[in-house]
């Protein structure tokens, strides 16, 4: 069980740790900068080497991920926004490569109604300049972007897994790309993941399209809005119209209840909050049970299923055609 929580930097970063231990978080997730303003933050070489050193000696913190500023835009027909974009991307991986953190989350940006196939190329051409303009990482960091599932709402850009796939193609499936699925943007977005079944479904769509060694972490929030509303709405567990329990069939998922569960819920008002992440373990350790043999011979009997189940009864599949493309283009 890896329960993580979106957390405050700050000037000096260490104190995201701090934060992180004070709701019992095992893994943390940061802006590098502000996520509404393009102006970066400077960090010294030596406040990005104390966080390192803090990172790898902590005793609970088990991994960081950075979040890209909101304004990135990489799916824009403007050549100024484009161009600001492809070098906040570039500067804010150069700060997550110098963290050392597990990856670098994006919302790829919005077309603005110009359609998504005429911004294929334009969103392939800022990623892969990211990655080799960005600082290179120091040794034994892996810090791939990971893209991330939209809701939906207007031109924005990953709203399905189809989106995701013709990007990763569009990048000759260069193996520093990864995803960061999000439960709210499922849901508001149409994609169903509330029973073992549907959670199945779906992990299973994800290997074949993308390849699953690419989900490299979850965000965990519930949904203010309903279910296919294509708003990006954000509640607390169980507080929302997706549920504890739809919620627990995906995390439950054998593929899935390893990965960093980061929480980006509003708590109180500031974030994630001890209560929140203490409610998602017992959540995870629901969706678990799920799984288990006994409670999938009692929904068999219930469902009058005498075959085999989609569920994750079945093997871990071999690295799918996706996987074994993956390859770095420089």
């Amino acid at each position: 069980m890896n329960i993580g929580a979106h957390v405050r930097g700050g000037g000096t970063l260490v104190r995201s740790l701090e934060a992180g231990t004070a709701v019992g978080a095992t893994s943390i997730q940061v802006f590098t900068q502000s996520p509404r303003a393009w102006k970066p933050t400077q960090y010294s070489p030596e406040v990005l080497a104390r966080y390192r050193e803090a990172l790898a000696e902590h005793p609970t913190i088990a991994s960081t991920y950075c979040h890209a500023t909101y304004l990135i835009n990489l799916a824009s027909s403007d050549a100024a926004l484009y161009e600001r974009s492809v070098e906040c991307l570039t500067y804010n991986l150069s700060v997550a490569r110098a963290m050392a953190a597990s990856g670098l989350v994006l919302h790829v940006g919005s077309h603005k109604g110009s359609g998504f196939e005429p911004a294929v190329a334009r969103i392939a051409h800022g990623l892969l300049a990211a990655l080799e303009h960005a600082q290179v990482p120091p040794p034994g960091v892996d810090c791939p972007i990971l893209i991330e599932n939209a809701a939906g709402a207007g031109g924005t850009v990953g709203r399905s897994l189809d989106e995701i796939e013709v990007l990763l193609d569009a990048c000759a499936n260069d193996e520093r790309l990864g995803l960061c699925v999000d439960t709210q943007h499922l849901w508001a977005s149409g994609v169903d993941f509330s029973s073992p079944e549907a959670a199945s479904a779906l992990v299973e769509e994800v290997d074949r399209r993308l390849g699953a060694e690419r989900l490299r972490c979850v965000h965990l929030n519930d949904s203010k809005v309903d279910f296919g509303a294509n708003r990006d709405r954000h509640a607390n567990l169980g507080e929302g119209t997706i549920g504890t329990r739809a919620l627990a069939a995906l995390v439950g998922h054998p593929w899935v209840r390893d990965l960093p569960l980061l929480l980006e819920v509003p708590g109180d008002g500031d974030g994630p909050r001890a209560l929140d992440v203490s409610g998602a373990a017992a959540l995870w350790r629901e969706g678990v049970a799920l799984y288990e043999p006994v409670a999938l011979d009692r929904r068999r009997r219930a469902t009058g299923d005498t075959g085999e189940t989609r569920t994750a009864l079945r093997k871990l599949p071999r690295k799918n055609e996706k996987g074994h493309r993956a390859r770095r283009t420089h």
